[in-house]
């Protein structure tokens, strides 16, 4: 998998290519963690580019938000395929994360 991240204004926008699971889960958390550790309040993860996610990405997207809810921080998910939109509704993420339809959506409606 491979993880970009770019600065939207004050949103660190984390892009991930590939599968996000047991094997790359551990390298997401660690660039996550790292961004979160440099003081980044606002981050967008984009799935564009995601082709499968798992029960450990899903959690690793939780952890993530409970931590920047705690520091008044904020996560937003954005660009969800059809796989990752039927685990979200299944697992019932789509109501515990701040998931929007396209990266533009996602920025415009910042808090």
């Amino acid at each position: 998998m491979e993880i970009t991240v770019r600065d939207e204004g004050d949103t660190k926008v984390v892009m991930l290519d590939g599968k996000l699971d047991t094997n790359t889960t551990p390298a997401a958390e660690s660039e996550i963690n790292a961004l979160l550790e440099g003081g980044a309040e606002k981050l967008l993860v984009n799935f564009e580019q995601l082709s499968y996610i798992s029960s450990s990405g899903l959690r690793l997207l939780l952890a993530t938000a409970k931590k920047l809810k705690g520091s008044g921080g904020d996560l937003k998910v954005c660009s969800l395929n059809e796989m990752a939109t039927e685990v979200f509704e299944i697992s019932g993420f789509s109501s515990i994360l701040n998931v929007f339809a396209s990266e533009q959506d996602a920025l415009g409606n910042s808090s």
